[in-house]
C-alpha cells in the first residue's frame, strides 16, 4: 500500500496543493489539506494537514493533527497527533499530545508531550495546585 493511500484512509482530502503550486503566506483552513508542493509562511487550521513526500513547507504550523512525509522548517504544534513518515524531514520543535516516528525519520528539535493543554490555567489557584498539575502532565 503506498504512503498516500495510507494517509486517504485516515481521513479525506479536502484539498491539495499540487507538485507545481509554490503558495507564500498565511494559510488557514477547517477540514484537511494535502501539500505536494512548496508552502513558505504559517499554516493555522482546526484540521488535518499532510505533508507529502517531495513536498517543502518553510513555516510554523499549529493544526489538530499533522502527517509528514516531506520538509517541514519550522515549529510544529498539533492538539491531537504528529505522524512522522519515514521519508518525513523536520527541522523544528514538536508540541503534540501524541506523536508516531516511523524508522528514517530525520528530525532536529525538541519534542514536548501535551495531555490536556486546558487543565492548567496559571491565572487560578495557589502555587501548589499549579506545581501538582504541571507534575500530572
Amino acid at each position: 500500500m503506498s504512503k498516500t493511500s495510507e494517509i486517504k484512509s485516515v481521513e479525506k482530502i479536502e484539498t491539495t496543493l499540487g507538485k507545481e503550486t509554490m503558495f507564500s503566506g498565511t494559510m488557514r483552513f477547517s477540514k484537511s489539506l494535502k501539500i505536494d508542493g512548496k508552502l513558505d509562511g504559517e499554516i493555522i487550521s482546526t484540521g488535518s494537514l499532510y505533508v507529502e513526500d517531495g513536498a517543502v513547507v518553510n513555516a510554523n504550523i499549529k493544526a489538530r493533527s499533522i502527517v509528514v512525509g516531506g520538509i517541514v522548517h519550522g515549529n510544529i504544534e498539533a492538539t491531537e497527533r504528529i505522524e512522522m513518515l519515514a521519508t518525513g524531514q523536520v527541522y523544528g520543535n514538536v508540541r503534540t499530545a501524541k506523536i508516531r516516528i516511523a524508522d528514517g525519520v530525520v528530525f532536529e528539535g525538541k519534542c514536548e508531550m501535551i495531555k490536556d493543554p486546558d487543565a492548567v490555567d496559571i491565572f487560578s489557584g495557589s502555587v501548589e495546585k499549579l506545581k501538582s498539575n504541571l507534575t500530572s502532565v
